[in-house]
């Protein structure tokens, strides 16, 4: 199964996703980068950066999927 993510790491994630899409990748490093001194809170830093690199990694696997 897997670790269930807040609401609040949800809704962030796609919020930042949708304001700057290009600063990030399909992994964890590249994430926890491009936040940075963003956020404050290291924890909700590494949660957002994993959740974000899901995101990215299964919507590269659906675009691949339908061409």
């Amino acid at each position: 199964m897997g670790r269930i993510k807040s609401k609040l790491i949800k809704r962030t994630s796609r919020q930042l996703i949708e304001k700057t899409d290009e600063s990030f990748g399909k992994t964890f490093e590249e994430n926890k980068k491009a936040l940075g001194s963003t956020l404050q809170s290291k924890k909700m830093r590494n949660k957002i950066a994993g959740y974000i690199a899901r995101i990215k990694k299964n919507t590269k696997t659906i675009i691949d999927d339908e061409q």
